[in-house]
């Protein structure tokens, strides 16, 4: 029996973990890791995380957070939009802030391991790395997600939904009886409890001026609400009249202008990535190529490619069939054919 540490969101998955954890033997403390300052989050809900732990018997404990996620997660998250860059400020706070304090729990209560409801699983290389292994469900999987964590993170987290689909865990938690077993997915950014990020970002900074949507060709089109409104692929929102369907293609906030264009004008063959992590690899040689399936966003199908190594930070990426709308910001993250992560960059251009 070993003593862990699990993220309890208030939410059915992790209220599954925690439950399934106990019934293999475990010694079982719920931590609710508290990121908003003020009013209430999409993403954790002490409430429910501690009625959770109630139900099941287990110790339960609230974290503040709020600090390093303002400094680590949000902070980012408003430099990139501003400049009409699409980061993913999930991926950033697994890694800077769950784990983070999820181990210092674990250090804390002199726990084993920490745990969280992730449709994933954690695994050992034949060479000793460890690495995260995409989730049985393939609608669920939230591999994505974890890309950046680190081999020091990894050794110590146990995923125990990874081999299980949505239905099967709604279908534990009710069998358990646990408060949130029919409870609702979380939606979009857990910070933003309502309204457009837009208006978010306009609480808390000076916002880019307006506009002009151009064609390829450079022909204006009309005038956009700042850079910070729009992401790669969207059609939504654009206020323009025309007779066919505009896409948001590319964003310039160097000249301020945002071109659109048609459905082909997102594909993309090539992709230029910076900030490079392995995780499950060694970081390859500089000039070396290695073939792999690659993830350009968190509900996106991996494609085949080549991965070009420039060094080990710096590599382009070839896919062999076309992906639609790479926005830079996201994470390019690289598969095996085990669908384990070997790693991921931050795409650029």
């Amino acid at each position: 029996m070993a003593r862990i540490v699990v993220g309890l969101s208030g939410g059915v998955d992790s209220a599954a973990a925690a439950g399934l954890l106990q019934a293999e033997g475990h010694e079982v403390i719920g931590v609710t890791l508290r990121t908003w300052a003020s009013g209430s989050s999409r993403c954790c809900k002490i409430d429910d995380a501690r009625e959770t732990a109630r139900v099941l018997g287990i110790a339960y404990h609230a974290i503040n957070c709020v600090s390093d996620f303002q400094k680590d997660v949000e902070v980012p998250f408003l430099s990139e939009r501003l400049r009409g860059v699409t980061p993913n400020p999930c991926v950033a706070c697994n890694r800077a802030v769950k784990w983070k304090w999820l181990l210092y729990a674990a250090e804390l209560f002199q726990a084993d391991a920490v745990a969280t409801g992730h449709y994933a699983s954690v695994v050992r290389t034949e060479d000793g790395r460890y690495t995260v292994q995409a989730g049985a469900d393939a609608k669920k999987d939230q591999s994505y997600m974890l890309c950046r964590l680190t081999q020091e993170q990894l050794q110590r987290t146990i995923l125990p939904l990874g081999s299980r689909t949505k239905s099967e865990v709604r279908a534990i938690a009710s069998r358990m009886t646990l408060p949130s077993a029919e409870t609702p997915d979380s939606q979009e950014l857990c910070f933003i409890s309502e309204g457009h990020y837009a208006d978010y970002l306009a609480e808390r900074a000076a916002l880019p001026e307006r506009g002009d949507f151009v064609d390829e060709r450079g022909a204006v089109l009309g005038t956009h609400g700042g850079v910070h409104r729009y992401t790669i692929g969207q059609r939504r929102g654009l206020g323009i009249a025309s007779s066919s369907k505009l896409y948001v293609n590319r964003i310039d906030p160097v000249t301020n202008t945002i071109v659109l264009g048609d459905a082909a004008s997102l594909l993309r063959r090539k992709l230029h990535c910076s900030a490079a992590e392995w995780m499950g690899m060694a970081p390859p040689e500089a000039g070396s190529v290695l073939r792999a399936r690659v993830q350009i966003r968190a509900h996106h199908t991996p494609v085949a490619g080549e991965i070009f190594c420039e060094t080990p930070e710096i590599v382009r990426i070839r896919f062999d069939e076309p992906v639609r709308a790479p926005a830079p910001g996201q994470y390019a993250v690289f598969y095996d054919e085990e669908q384990r992560i070997l790693g991921s960059g931050v795409i650029e251009s």
